[in-house]
């Protein structure tokens, strides 16, 4: 995946409390092994009307949410069951980082392994950002993941917690397994003057 320095983006707000996995990805989309295309049924049951046809009731059809890279969502959003198709989606449709007071705790670490920013902020800065958001859709921020900052229209700066080994994965563009095998010379050495026995006896 690639390095996440800073993301700096239009921003778009689905402020409801416990967006569960099964409606930012219907269960009839997990059969699909790769990411293509699972952007299409990213939020389908609200996308959507019966008939296939965009809801232009729902935000991400209105014209002004177009290029939107950050979600804005109310508490808890991720719970349900621990399906990775939900990260998976949400980077498919093309946002970059979702920013939200808590996520549940699955998705959250999806969505780190993947290069998804997830960004935790107070319920004041929660509200702030959806008010920004109905008062201007062209309102953009900024994430400085080195930092640890969200910076909000104005200069206001808010910070978000992340865990070390996260941060390092995302910062140089690494997975679980690149940081293991970024090790790979300290594993062989330690290998090498740490000789397994083996018991070849019957």
């Amino acid at each position: 995946m690639d390095p996440i320095t800073n993301i700096t983006g239009k921003v778009v707000a689905v402020p409801l409390e416990n967006i569960d996995t099964d409606q930012i990805i219907p269960a009839k989309w997990l059969k699909v092994t790769d990411k293509s295309g699972l952007g299409d049924g990213l939020f389908e049951t609200w996308r959507y009307n019966a008939d296939g046809s965009p809801n232009p009731d729902f935000v991400l059809n209105k014209p002004e949410a177009q290029g939107a890279s950050i979600l804005v969502a109310g508490k808890n959003f991720g719970s349900g069951s621990s399906r990775e198709h939900a990260p998976w989606a949400l980077q498919a449709y093309g946002f970059k980082a979702v920013i939200a007071p808590a996520f549940a705790d699955i998705f959250r670490g999806n969505s780190l392994k993947i290069g998804l920013l997830p960004v935790i902020v107070d319920e004041e800065t929660f509200h702030q950002l959806v008010s920004l958001c109905e008062e201007d859709p062209t309102t953009e921020v900024s994430i400085d993941l080195a930092q640890q900052s969200l910076s909000l229209p104005g200069g206001q700066q808010v910070n978000f917690p992340i865990d070390g080994f996260s941060k390092h994965c995302l910062l140089n563009g690494v997975d679980q397994l690149g940081f293991i095998m970024q090790q790979e010379s300290d594993i062989v050495a330690y290998e090498a003057q740490n000789p397994v026995l083996i018991n070849t006896q019957a």
